[in-house]
């Protein structure tokens, strides 16, 4: 496999099919941290202690039984990569703006169709996610669960009998586990809902951030939810709870919809193709009013008021249009006038190709 693989495809493979809620729900991610015993933490790890961690992990890998999953992964060093070929998988979730930024000999294991991620060196050795369209944390959560007992077999994990599996950050200690889902709430947002619901959210346990995480933006009215803490749950105890607050929250939605199109139908037409009508002919747009506009014609597009595009080239736009993966298609440094010019380009060629 090539790199180009990875950072020239904006869709990744498991994105194509629809999961459950695929209507609101974008995607669900399981994410476990481990650190191997007998080596510091990667903050406070030399760099050849560092590199030792990334030769351990190579080696299990090659020895990992969860061959059908990562038979053909590609181990990528953060070193080989170019500053925007590490945005541009930042962008597509792949890897962590820490990862990217930050780590001393950092790397990640790439499945074929990017629905394994494994991050080593990040802020702990070793950061096991796996990726589902839909609502679907069970299924990541079984496969992360798999991928980690074949690492397992091999590495020595740094555990404590009383505290669990040990992490850089405290809040992951005991399962180390962090489940998370991508949720589209744009009827919420218009009916002013959001600051009633967050605040119950976090009551629980759960914590709602932005896009990319934890001090990001909630973009194009998409959100992330996952747990908070990880000691004195167990890990099905995690899913349970993220998923039951999940549910909920499409519930909201949905009936923020239906109210939406029982009462303010035809404005909502009206805001649904003028967003359209700006992403098929403006020559300039940011990325800011870009995820805005997307957002407005993905609900058109779910609510059957749009017909001309599918939900998969709205997911598919809102990672082309971000910064990083327009400078990497320009093959380009561009600035930022230069990137607004380029989006509206971007973004009318893949509306009229579904026209």
């Amino acid at each position: 496999m090539s790199l180009r693989r990875f950072t020239e495809h904006a869709l990744s493979e498991w994105m194509r099919g629809e999961g459950p809620q695929s209507d609101i729900v974008i995607s669900s991610r399981v994410r476990i941290a481990r650190n191997l015993s007998g080596l510091p933490f990667p903050m406070l790890a030399t760099s050849s202690q560092s590199a030792e961690v990334v030769r351990k992990v190579e080696e299990a890998l090659r020895q990992n039984p969860v061959d059908l999953v990562i038979r053909e992964a590609e181990l990528i060093r953060m070193d080989d990569l170019s500053d925007l070929e590490k945005r541009v998988l930042v962008e597509k979730h792949l890897i962590s703006p820490h990862l990217a930024e930050e780590s001393r000999h950092g790397a990640v294991i790439l499945s074929k169709n990017e629905a394994v991620s494994i991050m080593i060196n990040e802020e702990d050795h070793l950061r096991i996610q796996c990726l589902f369209p839909g609502l679907q944390t069970d299924q990541a959560w079984r496969l992360a669960d798999e991928l980690d007992n074949g690492f397992e077999n091999t590495l020595s994990y740094a555990f404590s009998e009383k505290s669990g599996y040990l992490t850089s950050c405290p809040t992951n200690v005991g399962t180390g586990i962090r489940a998370s889902v991508m949720v589209h709430l744009p009827a919420l947002a218009m009916t002013q809902q959001m600051n009633r619901l967050f605040p119950a959210i976090t009551q629980v346990g759960l914590a709602v951030r932005g896009i990319y995480g934890e001090g990001s933006e909630a973009l194009g009215n998409l959100y992330q939810v996952s747990n908070q803490v990880t000691l004195g749950q167990a890990e099905q105890e995690i899913i349970d709870k993220l998923q039951s607050v999940v549910r909920q929250m499409i519930e909201h939605e949905k009936n923020a919809r239906e109210r939406l199109m029982e009462t303010m139908r035809t404005q909502l037409e009206d805001r649904v193709h003028r967003s359209f009508g700006v992403l098929a002919h403006a020559r300039i747009i940011s990325s800011k009013e870009a995820m805005e506009r997307l957002s407005d014609v993905r609900l058109g597009v779910d609510l059957g008021l749009l017909s001309s595009v599918s939900a998969n080239v709205m997911n598919e736009l809102m990672v082309k249009t971000q910064p990083g993966f327009l400078q990497q298609h320009a093959r380009m440094r561009l600035d930022s006038d230069e990137r607004d010019m380029r989006r509206a380009a971007l973004i009318r060629e893949h509306i009229h190709k579904q026209d």
